[in-house]
């Protein structure tokens, strides 16, 4: 969403996005729904009932954090492409993130990616762990990456080639 020509989309705040006790039991999901509109797939995707039911289809999404195993079947059911999954357990130093991605070509595992943030700045190299593509998906794919863990609630996008302003992040 733009306020004054600045984008000030972020999380759906409080409802959608874990703290940090949860963040520190493993994968969860995080929806960012920048706005109220008409949509619900994102509960009709989750297995486990972890995105509530909506009480209106244009309220933004509420979600049992105790409920979400990460599992991320809600990410490419999303049209918005307004949903990840962070894990903060997947290492020492890093996080893993899994976003929707609807670009060709689709990176590769194990090839660096430039980390982007909500405005589309470079934040960091990513490393490329997974890429989950299916008919079922809809032609979104869910890329997960791996991050510093201290950027794994900001890096929310991925170029594919070139560098992140030079500074190479190393993975463990």
């Amino acid at each position: 969403m733009r306020d004054g020509g600045e984008l000030t989309a972020g999380p759906s705040a409080p409802n959608g996005v874990p703290d940090a006790e949860r963040l520190a039991r493993g994968p969860c999901v995080v929806v960012e729904c920048p706005e109220e509109i008409p949509c619900d797939p994102c509960h009709d995707a989750c297995p486990r009932g972890a995105i509530r039911p909506f009480e209106d289809i244009n309220h933004l999404p509420e979600v049992d954090f105790d409920k979400c195993n990460g599992c991320g079947t809600c990410i490419s059911a999303c049209p918005g492409l307004a949903i990840f999954v962070v894990d903060e357990t997947w290492g020492e130093a890093q996080a893993l993130v899994k976003l929707p991605y609807e670009f060709v070509p689709l990176p590769k595992p194990g090839q660096d990616v430039v980390g982007l943030d909500r405005t589309g700045r470079a934040r960091c190299t990513a490393r490329v762990v997974r890429v989950q593509t299916s008919e079922r998906q809809d032609k979104t794919s869910v890329v997960w990456i791996e991050v510093p863990k201290g950027l794994s609630m900001e890096v929310r996008h991925i170029r594919v080639g070139g560098s992140a302003c030079g500074v190479r992040e190393t993975s463990g």
